[in-house]
């Protein structure tokens, strides 16, 4: 495994992260192709064998069951010293006033409830998973560096916004002497390119690490385009995000299995060397069975040529906004 720090952090983090939204109950979640308990910590106990230390889930994934299994399992395969765990806040978690968004209220008791589900003290990096347009970024900046000072939360980070709101969100904390985010979650792969024109260069200007989720765009890099899967077929955000640009797409896609049999290499691990040549820190990758993080894991072997990175993007076109609110 390779470890880099986190930005312009201290924190050291394993080059792959494992997101976690695929572990929960498939019985209550909207995502049938969710592993249970079982399952689940088999994934969890393969990656820290790996030497992946660093872990993504949400308060939203299950309604709270993802995390559930990633504190237990963490609890009994590793030491909290060691990890990393990264979860977030703001998605609808209840139908009851202040059962989602980013006002104080809610950010405090969200907190608390994704620290019991984890069983630890503290958590790592918390995200804000959306922005909210009906609390005043002052009120959430303010609340969030409160967690901070009080130890609770070490490090901040943010996901899936427009770049002016990030920036404004950064200025805010500036301007008040409070904490400021570290890490961007995006959406960003080779069949969605569209943090390329803003957000991609601000980060990087900054100093805010690039820790992007769908590396594999729901697993449409990684397999040939008329194949299929029971997530291909049921997970419809996947779809939502896919499928109006899948003429353009499939060019790609074929591409990427021609770099690949030219190196005789797996498409995902294209797809991930492609990613960390483009000054990303570490992909979340979500996974339902065990070897796919050997295959993450043997990415650290492939080096792109500029030929190859040419190729793999000049058929890209433009897509629509996919992932912001």
């Amino acid at each position: 495994m390779e470890y880099v720090k986190l930005g312009n952090t201290g924190l050291d983090v394993s080059r792959i992260c494992l997101g976690c939204m695929s572990f929960g109950d498939p019985q209550k979640w909207i995502h049938s192709w969710v592993l249970n308990e079982e399952d689940s910590r088999k994934i969890i106990k393969k990656a820290l064998d790996l030497g992946i230390n660093f872990f993504d889930t949400a308060n939203v994934y299950g309604l709270g069951a993802s995390e559930e299994i990633l504190g237990r399992a963490l609890k009994d395969y590793a030491s909290r010293d060691e990890i990393v765990i990264a979860t977030k806040i703001s998605e609808k978690m209840s139908d009851k006033p202040n059962g989602q968004g980013l006002s104080r209220k809610a950010i405090m008791q969200e907190v608390e409830h994704c620290l019991e589900r984890l069983q630890t003290d503290y958590i790592d990096i918390l995200y804000i998973h959306r922005w909210d347009y009906h609390t005043p970024i002052e009120e959430t900046m303010c609340a969030l560096n409160d967690l901070v000072s009080s130890g609770k939360v070490h490090y901040l980070g943010a996901s899936s916004m427009y770049a002016w709101q990030f920036q404004k969100a950064q200025y805010v904390a500036e301007k008040n002497g409070w904490t400021k985010f570290s890490v961007m979650q995006g959406h960003y792969n080779l069949l969605y390119r569209e943090e390329e024109r803003e957000m991609n260069p601000f980060c990087l200007d900054s100093g805010v690490a690039l820790v992007p989720y769908s590396p594999l765009a729901a697993g449409r890099l990684t397999r040939d385009w008329d194949s299929d899967s029971k997530r291909f077929q049921e997970d419809q955000v996947a779809k939502r995000k896919y499928d109006i640009t899948q003429d353009s797409d499939q060019i790609i896609v074929e591409r990427v299995a021609q770099i690949a049999q030219k190196y005789n290499v797996s498409r995902s691990q294209v797809a991930i060397a492609w990613l960390w040549q483009k000054g990303v820190t570490a992909p979340i990758v979500g996974i339902t069975k065990e070897k796919y993080l050997d295959d993450f894991v043997g990415a650290f072997q492939v080096q792109l040529s500029e030929d190859d990175i040419k190729y793999l993007e000049e058929a890209y076109v433009p897509h629509n906004i996919v992932g912001h609110q």
